[in-house]
């Protein structure tokens, strides 16, 4: 059964084990865990303020990852959304369970706006985010606060319904 929890020390390792080659033997991204400074404190960057990372489970395996970072003024930044090849697609259902906790999360933390920053090599992902009410955005719409990564060069904003 697959489980989703808020990451926990315990994972550091399993964690880069999803993130790493699916950076760079899926997408050819030449990128390091050593250059992912947030992957290396995974508490002390995503896990404060209204922030926060959480990891999908399968039995004890990490299969999936998905963060939050609190960028101010109840807006966040959605990053490091990765599945494992064979655990993605509806079927599955695993990268949809990790968006609708992070969207529940910031309901519950009153976020208005997520914004995301990606690669354009991530297709599937564009049409992923596309599918659940992200609309694209000129880099020129982020806030200030939104933190670029040298390797996004497509943005996605999403609108919060708040009750």
């Amino acid at each position: 059964m697959i489980e989703i929890q808020p990451f926990s020390k315990k994972y550091y390792s399993d964690v880069a084990d999803v993130i790493v080659p699916i950076q760079q033997n899926e997408f050819d991204i030449p990128i390091t865990l050593e250059a992912q400074s947030d992957l290396l404190d995974i508490p002390q960057f995503y896990q404060k303020d209204s922030g926060n990372f959480w990891i999908a489970l399968d039995e004890s395996e990490v299969i999936g990852t998905i963060a939050l970072i609190d960028i101010g003024n109840n807006e966040g930044a959605l990053r490091k959304m990765f599945v494992k090849k064979k655990y993605r697609g509806s079927e599955s259902g695993v990268a949809q369970n990790l968006l609708q906790i992070l969207f529940d999360w910031c309901k519950e933390h009153e976020y208005s706006t997520i914004y995301l920053g990606t690669t354009t090599k991530f297709l599937a992902a564009h049409r992923f985010y596309e599918k659940n009410g992200f609309i694209e955005v000129d880099k020129t719409e982020l806030p200030d606060s939104f933190p670029v990564m040298s390797v996004d060069t497509k943005f996605y904003k999403y609108r919060l319904e708040q009750n």
